[in-house]
């Protein structure tokens, strides 16, 4: 696997993500932020955060399998979330789940998630970025 995921000692452990990951293949994938679209276009989870989320993760999974990856492959999620407050963790993380579900895969990885005041359209709540790295 070109992508391992850790947590270094003296740094604090969470279920909900890893602190860092170390990368050994020769392929580095930059997918632009996914969003809440199916293959058509059509919005997915109007005003529905985990439903939003679980559809970014479901297109970063086809962007990634597109490529010849998979999840296995992240080295790091970037997501960004409309009005983030502490309150829509659970939505967050319910939408995560739902995906990991749907995959069959672990969806714990090095992330960075950015409050954001708007997307690039107004019915967007959530964007979700990766970089991958394969054999």
């Amino acid at each position: 696997m070109p992508v391992e995921p850790l947590d270094p000692p003296g740094l604090p452990v969470s279920p909900f993500y890893r602190q860092m990951a170390v990368a050994t293949g020769s392929r580095t994938l930059y997918l632009s932020g996914q969003v809440a679209r199916t293959a058509e276009g059509t919005p997915v989870g109007a005003g529905d955060l985990a439903a939003q989320v679980e559809q970014a993760y479901l297109n970063v999974a086809t962007a990634l399998a597109g490529a010849g990856g998979s999840f296995d492959d992240v080295a790091k999620l970037t997501v960004y979330v409309v009005d983030w407050t502490p309150e829509k963790l659970a939505a967050f993380g319910e939408g995560v789940f739902a995906a990991a579900d749907r995959l069959g895969v672990d969806l714990v990885k090095p992330i960075t998630l950015i409050g954001v005041a708007a997307l690039g359209e107004p019915d967007l709540l959530v964007e979700v970025e990766a970089v991958a790295v394969l054999p």
